[in-house]
């Protein structure tokens, strides 16, 4: 079993800044080569407290604000991109995308690491999850259209 600390929230595991006990394996094979996690050392717990700070940085400050948010852009984003004739886009929509995007359409500022998904290579109707506070996401809708 190793003792790591999360750099990057895992679902079912852990937020940023927690500090786990996994299987070695685990570790070896998904964690530490998606850079979600490095093994816990004395000096790697010093490193606790930033990576802390830098998630409450990221994150909006209180649930109530956090809601307000969540209703604000639940309504979902259009994002316009050149499109081939077989749908495929010229490029893809990634986290960065979609948070210029919602900042385009709502002036609501987030930051990329709000956004949990996969890049979109084709036009189309997605849903992507937008973690704003620990207790509150939002499923949000992003819209795929031919500029």
């Amino acid at each position: 079993m190793a003792k790591i600390i999360l750099t990057k929230k895992v679902k079912d595991l852990g937020t940023a800044g927690d500090v786990v006990t996994v299987k070695d394996g685990f570790f070896r094979n998904y964690l530490a080569p998606q850079k979600y996690a490095i093994l816990w050392t004395k000096g790697a717990e010093k490193d606790i407290e930033s990576i802390k700070a830098a998630r409450a940085k990221r994150q909006i400050e209180t649930i109530e604000a956090a809601n307000e948010v969540k209703a604000k852009i639940s309504a979902g984003v259009t994002i316009k991109m050149k499109v081939g004739k077989t749908g495929k886009l010229f490029g893809s929509v990634n986290a960065a995308s979609v948070v210029e995007a919602i900042k385009d359409t709502y002036s609501v500022e987030l930051d990329k690491h709000a956004i949990d998904m996969k890049p979109i290579k084709e036009s189309g109707s997605y849903v992507v999850t937008v973690d704003l506070h620990n207790d509150v996401q939002v499923e949000l809708p992003v819209l795929i259209k031919k500029a």
